[in-house]
């Protein structure tokens, strides 16, 4: 199967900079979308950054011009580097891909476990 896997979370004060990373394994013929959502504590998920195969980009209004992603095809792992963070930033950021698997060739949509980022004030 398919797994997600992200890092670089943490704690950071207002201003500061965090680098997000997943890295996707497992039985991959193809990625297409590579996403990063996010949910705070008793609110809904929102997307926040999407990047497709070809390298085009979508951003929430919330993160454009703070955030970026980006992705390394080789290594199915896509980024989001965080600049200017905010303490409305804080929440649970979770990995999504696209994936296209081995045969059977099926598509189906993978989430990672989730990394917190906390933003002081």
């Amino acid at each position: 199967q398919v797994q997600l896997v992200e890092s670089g979370g943490g704690l950071v004060q207002a201003g500061g900079s965090l680098r997000l990373s997943c890295a996707a394994s497992g039985n991959i013929f193809s990625i297409n979308i590579m996403a990063w959502y996010r949910q705070a504590p008793g609110k809904q998920r929102d997307m926040v950054a999407t990047i497709t195969s070809r390298g085009n980009t979508n951003y929430a209004d919330s993160v454009k011009g703070r955030f970026t992603i980006s992705r390394d095809s080789a290594k199915n792992t896509v980024y989001l580097q965080m600049n200017g963070l905010k303490p409305e930033d804080t929440a649970v950021y979770y990995c999504n891909s696209d994936v296209v698997t081995t045969f059977p060739y099926t598509q189906r949509v993978y989430w990672g476990q989730g990394t917190q980022v906390t933003v002081s004030s």
